[in-house]
């Protein structure tokens, strides 16, 4: 992690504002029920989830993605809808989600209020893992062992991501958890192959702390959705073999939770991907870690 110190803001941020505002509005209307006002929450309220995030982490960094560069932030929102999208797909073949209350929507409409509230995963996941990213203790964190991005490590992750489509279409009572980390086994080997970002440029010297903050903002962002989703209309539920009985976090069975950790690692290839597909440069859309 960079330890450059950067000049903090003076004045408190004012996406800190406009995102609390928004959070503290969207809220109490998206468990109200008040229909049809409460069904169009979800993406105001993430919004200013995604807000407050990139001001605290300007108060700690001195810099933000949206404070740097709007453009770039804006796309966060762009590469995140079809990213959700193939996890839709996926989810086609275990159903272990579903959603309530959309019955009301035709065609048309729930793909393109689907698509809205899609492009939020992305935002909020970095944002949040930036944030996690600006703390000493995480950079303090000693190197641990390195995986090198060898031929032999690639077609590994490539071939091991094919069989995490096939086993969970033919086995999807068994097999469902494999489609938590699907992504990134197949796209990962092609950031490699293409020159695109990969975590494999600090994992080959075996620094894990990107691949920590990661996992950490994606659970910070876990969090939220599945608390601000439980009292929410319309809503997902869980269908997970094995733990539907068991101990739940709002609507989530508890180790459900740990399908957060991969998606963490699948949001930023999947990202890193189509950023580099765009013609875009090869410069990082978030930072994470010393060389950025």
């Amino acid at each position: 992690m960079s330890s450059v110190a950067m000049p903090l803001p003076r004045r408190w941020p004012r996406q800190c504002t406009v995102g609390l505002g928004l959070i503290a509005l969207a809220w109490p209307l998206a468990w109200s029920h008040w229909e049809p006002i409460s069904r169009y929450t979800f993406f105001p309220l993430w919004l200013g989830y995604i807000l407050t995030m990139d001001g605290l982490v300007l108060i700690r960094r001195g810099s933000s993605i949206l404070s740097q560069s709007p453009r770039r932030w804006t796309l966060l929102f762009v590469l995140s809808m079809p990213f959700w999208w193939a996890f839709e797909l996926l989810n086609l073949a275990v159903h272990n989600w579903e959603y309530l209350g959309t019955a009301g929507y035709g065609f048309w409409s729930y793909l393109a209020l689907a698509s809205v509230n899609f492009s939020t995963v992305l935002p909020a996941v970095m944002e949040s893992s930036e944030l996690v990213a600006s703390f000493a203790w995480l950079r303090r964190l000693r190197l641990w062992w390195p995986v090198p991005s060898t031929p032999v490590v690639l077609w590994s992750l490539l071939v091991f991501g094919v069989l995490s489509i096939i086993l969970p279409v033919r086995f999807p009572h068994y097999a469902y958890p494999l489609v938590w980390g699907v992504l990134f086994f197949l796209v990962e080997p092609f950031n490699v192959w293409l020159g695109a970002p990969t975590l494999f440029a600090w994992l080959r010297r075996g620094d894990w702390r990107p691949v920590i903050a990661l996992a950490l903002g994606t659970l910070l962002c876990g969090f939220f959705w599945e608390m601000w989703n439980y009292h929410s209309f319309p809503k997902w539920i869980y269908h997970v073999p094995g733990f539907d009985q068991g101990p739940h976090l709002f609507e989530m069975p508890l180790p459900g939770f740990l399908g957060y950790l991969p998606f963490a690692l699948e949001l930023y290839a999947m990202m890193n991907l189509l950023h580099h597909l765009l013609g875009r440069s090869n410069k990082r859309l978030v930072r994470l870690g010393d060389d950025e």
